[in-house]
C-alpha cells in the first residue's frame, strides 16, 4: 500500500491507490473512529469527485451518514469537524503534490489527525488482510453541509484594517479561491485566481522556488508591500517581502509573536516548533517570555502536541501554522490574516516586512535539500558519526532523524514521511562554514551511499 503514509493517504491515483481502496477506507472509518456521521470535503483536483463518490459509498455502506461539504479547503474540514462536534472527517486532497496525485486526510474528534500510527495503519492492515465489507442493514444518508457563512465569520474576526497595504496574492488555482477575494476584497493584485485541478499557473507547492517566481514578479511589478502564496488545499501559506525575497516559513513563527505578545498581550505562551526550525526562532521568542518546544515534523505530531501542551501557536518549515484559536489546527487563510495585520502595523510604524525579517534572522541557512538514496538510515548514521567525531555536539536530538547542534552550526537529516527522499538542512553563523558543511554532507550521501540530489 504505497499510498499510506505517516500523515495521510496520498499517491498517484489509479497507480498507488484506486477506487476500491478508497471504498474500503470509507467503509472502515466509521468503525475505527466510532462515528455515526462522517464529514467529507474535496479539493478541485480532477479525480476528487470520483474519489468522493467511492468514499461516500463506503461510508454509507458501513451504515454511517455523510455530511458533504462539497468543494472545500482542508482547514474548512478541520473547522467543520471540531466546531460542530463530529467524530470523523475526510478531506480529499493531495495538498501540494502535482495534479496526477490525490489522497485523503483523515481526522477524528476535535479535528485531531489520524496518522499511520493512530489509525491509518489499522485500516491499511484490514485492507491487506482482505477484511470483508458487508453492507449494513441500514445504508447511511448523504446530506449537503454548507458552512460558508460560519467559516467566513470566524475568519473575518481576524481581519484588520489593511487599507494602507498593497498586497499581491497567488492563489495557486487552488482552494484559497473559495474565500480570498471575499475576505481581502478586489483592491489587491491576484494571480491564478480560479480553481483549476490542472494547476495551469504552476504546481501548488510554494516551497519550490520556481513556483514562487510569478508572485515575486508580481510584487516587483506592482510595488506590493507583501506577497502571499497558498498551496493547493490552502492549509499552508508562504510570504514574499517588499523586495520580492522569499520569507523563510519557520521565521514566521517568530514574526507572529508581534500579534500574540504585542497586540493581544499574551504572557509566557507555549510555542511548539519542529526539528528543522532555525535557531533564530527560540532566540527571538524566549527573551520576551515564550517557552519553545521542539517536536517532530508534520501535522500528525504538530496538532496533538499543541493541544497536549496547550500551546498558543506554532509552525513549521513547510508553511503550516497551528493555532489554539483554530481548534489546535492549521490554516493558511488564518495564518495570512495574522501576518497581514502585522505587516499593516509595521507599515504604520514606518517599517517593512523585510526589515523585520532581517531583524529576526541571524544565521545563514541552506534550506531543505533533498536526496534520493536507498539506505537512508545508513546515510543518516554516517553523517552523525562524521561530524560528531570531528566536534562534540552541544545538543543531540534523535526523534525525527538527527539534529546535531554544534557551537557555530547545526544540521538535521531525516527521511521524508511523504516523499521518497532523505532531507538535509544546515544552518551556521558564517556563510563559508555553511557552504563547507553542506558540501561535505552531500559528498557523504552521494559518494558513500549513491545518493542523488534532487
Amino acid at each position: 500500500m504505497g499510498a499510506f503514509h505517516a500523515y495521510d493517504i496520498r499517491g498517484i491515483y489509479n497507480e498507488d491507490f484506486d477506487r476500491t481502496t478508497v471504498y474500503k477506507v470509507g467503509y472502515f472509518i466509521p468503525g475505527l473512529l466510532g462515528a455515526d456521521t462522517v464529514v467529507v470535503g474535496r479539493d478541485c483536483r480532477l479525480s476528487s469527485k470520483e474519489i468522493r463518490d467511492a468514499l461516500v459509498e463506503g461510508i454509507t455502506d458501513a451504515g454511517a451518514d455523510v455530511r458533504d461539504l462539497g468543494l472545500s479547503s482542508t482547514p474548512m474540514v478541520y473547522f467543520a469537524t471540531a466546531h460542530y462536534g463530529f467524530k470523523a472527517s475526510v478531506q480529499i486532497t493531495a495538498s501540494h503534490n502535482p495534479k496526477n496525485y490525490n489522497g485523503m486526510k483523515v481526522s477524528r474528534e476535535n479535528a485531531l489527525p489520524v496518522g499511520l500510527d493512530s489509525g491509518l495503519g489499522q485500516i491499511q492492515a484490514w485492507i491487506e488482510e482482505g477484511r470483508p465489507t458487508p453492507p449494513a442493514a441500514r445504508k447511511g444518508k448523504v446530506t449537503a453541509f454548507d458552512i460558508h457563512d460560519d467559516y467566513l465569520a470566524f475568519m473575518r474576526g481576524y481581519l484588520a484594517d489593511l487599507s494602507g497595504l498593497k498586497i499581491a496574492f497567488d492563489l495557486s488555482n487552488g482552494m484559497s479561491n473559495l474565500f480570498a477575494k471575499e475576505i481581502f476584497g478586489e483592491g489587491h493584485s491576484y494571480i491564478f485566481d480560479t480553481m483549476d485541478g490542472n494547476f495551469p499557473g504552476h504546481e501548488p507547492n510554494p516551497l519550490q522556488p520556481e513556483n514562487v517566481k510569478p508572485l515575486r514578479d508580481l510584487v516587483r511589478r506592482t510595488g506590493a508591500d507583501v506577497g502571499v502564496i497558498y498551496d493547493g488545499d490552502a492549509d499552508r501559506v508562504m510570504f514574499v517581502d517588499e523586495q520580492a525575497r522569499f520569507v523563510a516559513p519557520d521565521l514566521v513563527v517568530a514574526l507572529m509573536s508581534r500579534y500574540f505578545l504585542g497586540e493581544r498581550g499574551e504572557k509566557s505562551p507555549l510555542v511548539p516548533q519542529e526539528i528543522r526550525s532555525s535557531q533564530a526562532v527560540p532566540e527571538f521568542l524566549e527573551p520576551p517570555g515564550c517557552r519553545v518546544h521542539t517536536r517532530k515534523v508534520g501535522r500528525a505530531y504538530a496538532a496533538p502536541k499543541l493541544r497536549e501542551i496547550d500551546g498558543l501557536w506554532g509552525g513549521e518549515l513547510a508553511g503550516h501554522y497551528y493555532f489554539k484559536d483554530f481548534h489546535y489546527s492549521d490554516s493558511g487563510l488564518l495564518s495570512s490574516l495574522i501576518v497581514l495585520r502585522i505587516v499593516a502595523g509595521l507599515k504604520r510604524e514606518g517599517k517593512t516586512l523585510g526589515e523585520e525579517m532581517d531583524r529576526i534572522a541571524g544565521y545563514f541557512n541552506s534550506g531543505e535539500i533533498n536526496f534520493r538514496v536507498d539506505d537512508k538510515k545508513g546515510a543518516m548514521d554516517a553523517l552523525k558519526a562524521r561530524f560528531s567525531d570531528r566536534e562534540t555536539p552541544v545538543k543531540v536530538m534523535d526523534f525525527d532523524g538527527y539534529r546535531l547542534e554544534f557551537r557555530d552550526w547545526w544540521f538535521n537529516i531525516r527521511p521524508s514521511n511523504t516523499e521518497p527522499y532523505l532531507r538535509l538542512i544546515c544552518e551556521a553563523n558564517d556563510r563559508t562554514l555553511l557552504e563547507d558543511r553542506v558540501a561535505e554532507a552531500g559528498r557523504v550521501i552521494e559518494n558513500e551511499f549513491g545518493g542523488q540530489r534532487v
